[in-house]
């Protein structure tokens, strides 16, 4: 498997600086940092967004020793500006080590990284009742910064597969998916997965939502997210496709 470089310690004295100060900092110049020294193979270049408005969405790739959040530094590091992320509010313990610990750090810890970066903090999956208004906080900001038209970003899965593999999004993830399509936001695909020594990352061409008329609220959040889900599994090896094989 890959190794991937530590964020440098004068980053993290630089994040924790900025922590302090209340500052704004540019996740781009800091995946940029990070990703100077990793080995990446890109594929699809063309497709890589220049602008928006838009969507990126990718698998939430996951596998013990590989931090969920590198996908995300390595696809804003090849993006020529600043991307909209929706990150994960917390943790959950799922039984491997340390995370336990990691779900009683992150609900503070997460939130300051989203406020430094301007990002949208979204309660974990899968969705527990307590947080529905917090959810809800989180749809209302996501679609605010989506009206500024910037570029934006999410993994509509939201949680992690032990395998790796792809999951169907959670109930909701389509109502938001289709509700940024009504407003003109083009879909851009990313796969990511591991391939010999490199984190692989394939973007595939934009595309919109083809919902059909007369569809129940419950068939339009599903046919929404697998649509999407089905551009990025089209992107990845078949062994990773898992619910979309």
């Amino acid at each position: 498997m890959p190794s991937y470089p530590p964020l440098p310690l004068a980053l993290l004295l630089q994040l924790f600086w900025s922590f302090l100060r209340g500052e704004r900092r540019s996740y781009r110049q800091d995946a940029l940092r990070w990703a100077a020294s990793l080995a990446l193979c890109v594929e699809g270049r063309e497709h890589i967004p220049a602008r928006g408005p838009g969507l990126m969405v990718m698998n939430h790739y996951h596998r013990p020793g590989f931090e969920a959040w590198w996908f995300s530094l390595a696809i804003s590091s090849l993006v020529p500006q600043e991307v909209h992320w929706m990150m994960s509010a917390a943790w959950t313990d799922d039984g491997t080590p340390g995370a336990k610990w990691r779900a009683l750090y992150s609900p503070i810890l997460l939130p300051l990284l989203a406020r430094l970066y301007g990002f949208t903090s979204m309660p974990p999956m899968p969705p527990r009742p307590r947080e529905a208004a917090a959810r809800a906080a989180a749809v209302r900001h996501f679609l605010s910064a989506a009206r500024r038209s910037p570029l934006l970003a999410l993994a509509p899965e939201g949680q992690d597969n032990p395998r790796g593999v792809l999951l169907r999004p959670p109930p909701g993830s389509g109502r938001l998916l289709a509700l940024l399509d009504e407003m003109g936001c083009p879909f851009f695909p990313v796969g990511v997965c591991e391939q010999a020594d490199r984190l692989r990352l394939v973007f595939g061409a934009p595309f919109r939502l083809a919902l059909p008329a007369g569809l129940s609220p419950a068939q339009r959040d599903r046919q929404a997210a697998d649509q999407v889900m089905g551009a990025i599994a089209a992107l990845l090896p078949s062994v990773l496709r898992g619910a979309y094989a």
